[in-house]
């Protein structure tokens, strides 16, 4: 079924379990049509949050709205929210059970099962007990239940864990395929890197509070210095030691090269590319060091100081 466009917001969300602050005055929004990656260390908060906002948890205060409304007051929320917060079932169960189970509770046609199953690659093990699937099985099924009723807003507690190569690299399609049909898609990870290729935007928490939400190209401007690679394209010219005189003569820093490839800091990559051709240096790479964006993550939720005693193991903890 057609969805609008739906927007999933949170607004001063805070929860405590005993003499844990599992979240704390948290704020952030994920939009329609773009996948917002909710990263933060085991720990911090996200499932937490998750549960919050499907109603599972009740927060001490704040809000969690989607559409504009609590989950509890959407008239049929399973239609319009598709959720994945484990990939554990009935170890006797059949996937197609597991999921015809599903769909008559949420009330939607028999054929979604079938379109389900393919959509996610489990059609050839649809009537094997899950009790025999893999972790990466698992999670693929835990993903079918959540689009059963099509819905506009779709959340996922790491999709990605346990996934092979391969099953990474389909459902990093997959979910830019939902967010393309105009879908609000929020997905949480303690790993940039598992995200990086398929998220728009990232909402950062450390110990249950904010520490950065923008785009992910924000995120990579928005601490430390950034390396820039540059590799000019004839390395045997001469060529490179007069590009990076050039850089150090516009204010750069230039710390060697790696082969045909110099870093550079002090300059972004635009200013480095003007650089080089008002020196008539031809460029075969330009680029900033991937690194740099992982390090800026990890800057984010580095811990200062102790760390709180662990959660208990109700309303969904503190993961």
């Amino acid at each position: 079924m057609a969805q609008q466009a739906i927007r999933v917001e949170v607004s001063e969300l805070s929860k405590r379990f005993g003499a844990v602050q599992a979240v704390r005055g948290l704020s952030f929004a994920a939009e329609p049509g773009r996948v917002t990656g909710f990263l933060g260390p085991n720990g911090s908060g996200k499932t937490t949050t998750l549960s919050m906002v499907l109603g599972l948890t009740r927060p001490d205060h704040g809000t969690a709205t989607i559409g504009g409304v609590p989950y509890a007051a959407l008239e049929r929320p399973a239609l319009t929210v598709g959720s994945s917060l484990s990939a554990d079932f009935h170890p006797a169960h059949t996937g197609r059970a597991h999921l015809d189970i599903v769909r008559r509770a949420i009330g939607v046609p028999r054929s979604a099962v079938d379109e389900k199953l393919e959509l996610v690659g489990l059609a050839d093990a649809a009537d094997r007990k899950t009790g025999g699937y893999s972790l990466g099985m698992r999670q693929r099924l835990a993903l079918a239940a959540a689009l059963l009723g099509d819905p506009g807003v779709v959340l996922l507690d790491e999709p990605i864990n346990g996934l092979d190569p391969e099953g990474i690299r389909w459902i990093r399609l997959l979910l830019r395929h939902l967010a393309g049909e105009g879908k609000t898609v929020l997905l949480s990870s303690h790993l940039l890197s598992e995200v990086q290729q398929t998220v728009d935007d990232v909402v950062v928490i450390r110990r249950g509070e904010l520490a950065f939400t923008g785009t992910l190209a924000e995120l990579q401007r928005g601490t430390g210095e950034r390396t820039v690679l540059v590799g000019v394209a004839r390395p045997d010219s001469g060529e490179q030691p007069e590009l990076a005189r050039a850089l150090q003569a516009a204010g750069a820093q230039v710390h060697g090269a790696r082969g045909s490839t110099m870093r550079v800091t002090g300059l972004d990559p635009a200013a480095v590319g003007l650089v080089a051709l008002g020196a008539a240096i031809p460029l075969a790479h330009l680029s900033v060091e991937q690194s740099e964006l992982e390090q800026s993550f990890l800057e984010l939720v580095e811990d200062r100081g102790a760390e709180p005693p662990a959660a208990p193991a109700t309303e969904g903890g503190a993961a």
